[in-house]
């Protein structure tokens, strides 16, 4: 009996050990495929931001990519590879995210937008095509509109446009992130934004896993950080969407969505203007979206938002899509075909 008893003891102790191991070296399999494919991650200081980006091979017109909010370069990791072949690809973390750096105060479209203007001009030294999602479809809106000697065409990933103004915001269920945002930087007793915001929106985790993960979550986050100070969050039992999320919301600044909730990101910044003075060749990908019981729209943008945006746009199409939000992680071979496809048939 007490043998037994000691090999059950014994066997537990392994399975503890095996699952603490992988808990705490995991590494994404996809860093490995991005290497082969010739990226490398470079820093470049333009005035007083540091820009973190990721850089491909050479194989054809260069092509900028911005990604959504709470994400960094890396959630471009599933269609890096393939879509290299056809470009010369530049992923960026702008201002808040990632491991770019830059001061608190530069969150805001304006801002971000003639910073990137200027990494345009001093890193890729060309003109270049424009894809982004989001928060990073709605920056991309702005170069097209703002710097359009720089930009030959744009993809609008499920762009937060019109839907990010101040006060439809408040009326869209990504304020409850934006909130907790501006809720965290008022609290200064609070230090460790990420566990925060876990704590906050628990809700979150119910919904796309079923359960609250949020205390079990709390602790690996704990326990990754403590075997891993220099490289990325990465939590093997998340899905690959809120993996690669919470990969990104563990380098971002709050002082992003906050600017979000009260307005500021979008001062001195109308979306109907500036998408009605778009002359590039723009494709809008639309993902799919829901209007909630209480009229709270989860999603980017709902269909008539889209519907304004193709109107408001004079060389553009649209493209209603089957997918999460972030179409190139939920969708990527589709979504590799999609920006190929309408690039190339729009080259200049």
């Amino acid at each position: 009996m007490i043998i037994i008893f000691l090999e059950s003891i014994f066997g537990l102790m392994i399975m503890i050990f095996t699952i603490y191991f992988i808990l705490t070296r995991y590494k994404d399999p996809y860093h490995k495929k991005v290497i082969k494919a010739g990226f490398k991650e470079y820093q470049v200081q333009i005035g007083k931001v540091n820009f973190n980006y990721a850089e491909g091979p050479n194989n054809g017109p260069a092509l900028l990519l911005l990604h959504a909010q709470h994400m960094d370069w890396y959630s471009y990791s599933r269609v890096l590879p393939k879509l290299s072949k056809s470009f010369h690809i530049f992923a960026v973390d702008y201002h808040g995210h990632g491991k770019t750096s830059a001061p608190s105060d530069y969150m805001n479209a304006n801002q971000i937008g003639n910073d990137l203007v200027k990494f345009i001009q001093y890193v890729i030294q060309k003109p270049v095509y424009v894809s982004g999602n989001s928060s990073g479809g709605v920056l991309t809106a702005w170069l097209a509109t703002n710097a359009p000697e720089l930009v030959n065409g744009i993809v609008l990933e499920d762009p937060a446009l019109l839907s990010s103004e101040y006060p439809r915001i408040l009326d869209t269920i990504a304020d409850k992130s934006f909130s907790v945002c501006s809720d965290f930087i008022q609290d200064h007793t609070k230090h460790d934004f990420l566990l925060y915001w876990i704590e906050q929106c628990k809700n979150f985790f119910k919904e796309r896993i079923g359960f609250n993960v949020a205390p079990l979550l709390a602790n690996t986050i704990k326990i990754y950080r403590r075997h891993n100070l220099n490289r990325g969050l990465e939590i093997i039992y998340l899905p690959v969407m809120v993996r690669l999320m919470i990969r990104g919301m563990n380098y971002y600044d709050p002082h992003f969505g906050a600017a979000f909730h009260d307005g500021s990101w979008n001062k001195s910044f109308n979306h109907s203007k500036t998408l009605s003075k778009i002359k590039c060749p723009s494709l809008l990908l639309h993902a799919n979206f829901k209007i909630q019981s209480n009229g709270i729209l989860n999603g980017a943008i709902d269909q008539e938002e889209a519907n304004q945006i193709i109107d408001l746009i004079p060389n553009s199409s649209y493209l209603r899509i089957d997918s999460q939000h972030v179409v190139h992680i939920d969708k990527s071979d589709q979504y590799i075909e999609i920006v190929t496809r309408f690039f190339n048939e729009k080259k200049i």
